[in-house]
C-alpha cells in the first residue's frame, strides 16, 4: 500500500510520500514514490505514484526517456507549454502503460492499476495540482479541494480536513502532514517511513528543499508522541457519557 499527499498553499506546493511497498507480509521493500523534473527558471514538475509498482516505474522511466534528446521521440514533460498539457501527457502515458501491461480485455482497475498526483508550475502559468486516474482522465485541485491523497487515504484525511489553512507556512504544513502520516502508519502496517518530502515555492521556478524523514528522526518522534498525548488529553477533557440520562 501507499500514502501520498499533495497540498496546495498560498505559498506553494508540498508533496509527501511514504516509501513502503509490500507483496505480502514477508515481502516488504522500500521504493521511492516521489519524482521531480525541472528546468530552473522555466518549469518545475513533481509527481507521486500509488498502485502497481511495475506500472508506476514504467511511467516514470518513459517520462525520463522522453526528456533525452533524440529523433522521433514522443513529447517531453520538459517541453509541453502548460501544466494542463503536462497532466494530459502523464495521463496518456499512464493509460498506455496499463493497456500494454494488461491482458486482452482486462480493465484499468485490474492489478495493473496506478494513480498519480502531478503538481508544479511552468513559466507564464500558475501553480497547479492534478489527480490522475488509471483510465487516463484527471481532475484539478482548487479552492474547494486544495489537496489530493492517493493510496491509503482514510486514516490521514480527518486531520487534513480539520486543520488545513491555505495561508499556513511551509513549516506548519509539514507538521500537519506528519500528523496525517503518523495517523496512517498507526492504523495500517502497509504504510511506513521513511517519508519523502518536496517543497516548491510559487514563482521561484526552482525546486525547494527535498528531505527524507526517517522513522527515528527526532522531530517525527516528537510529533508522533505529542499527537498521541494531545488526543488523550482532548478525550479526557470531554464529559463522560451519562448512562442514567434519558436519550
Amino acid at each position: 500500500m501507499t500514502y501520498c499527499v499533495g497540498l496546495m498553499l498560498d505559498r506553494g506546493l508540498l508533496m509527501m510520500a511514504d516509501t513502503r511497498t509490500n507483496a505480502g507480509l514477508d515481502n516488504i521493500s522500500t521504493f521511492r514514490k516521489l519524482f521531480t523534473w525541472d528546468v530552473p527558471g522555466e518549469r518545475v514538475l513533481m509527481m507521486m505514484t500509488a498502485g502497481n509498482l511495475a506500472t508506476t516505474q514504467a511511467v516514470v522511466s518513459l517520462l525520463d526517456e522522453r526528456t533525452k534528446a533524440h529523433e522521433d521521440r514522443a513529447p517531453s514533460i520538459l517541453e509541453v507549454p502548460s501544466m494542463f498539457q503536462a497532466a494530459r501527457l502523464v495521463a496518456d502515458t499512464l493509460r498506455d502503460v496499463i493497456a500494454n501491461h494488461a491482458e486482452a480485455g482486462q480493465r484499468a482497475d485490474s492489478t495493473f492499476n496506478a494513480t498519480l498526483i502531478l503538481g508544479g508550475q511552468i513559466r507564464g502559468g500558475p501553480v497547479r495540482l492534478f489527480l490522475i486516474y488509471p483510465e487516463g482522465n484527471f481532475i484539478e485541485a482548487g479552492a474547494d479541494t486544495p489537496f489530493f491523497q492517493i493510496g491509503e487515504t482514510k486514516y490521514g484525511r480527518p486531520i487534513l480536513v480539520r486543520a488545513y489553512d491555505p495561508d499556513m507556512s511551509f513549516e506548519r504544513a509539514v507538521k500537519l502532514l506528519l500528523v496525517s502520516f503518523d495517523s496512517t502508519v498507526k492504523a495500517n502496517l502497509s504504510v511506513g517511513p521513511p517519508f519523502d518530502l518536496q517543497l516548491y515555492e510559487t514563482g521561484t521556478l526552482k525546486l525547494g528543499p527535498k528531505l527524507r524523514i526517517a522513522a527515528d528522526a527526532p522531530y517525527f518522534q516528537a510529533i508522533s508522541t505529542g499527537w498521541g498525548e494531545a488526543l488523550k488529553t482532548a478525550l479526557d477533557s470531554l464529559p463522560d457519557f451519562d448512562l442514567t440520562a434519558e436519550s
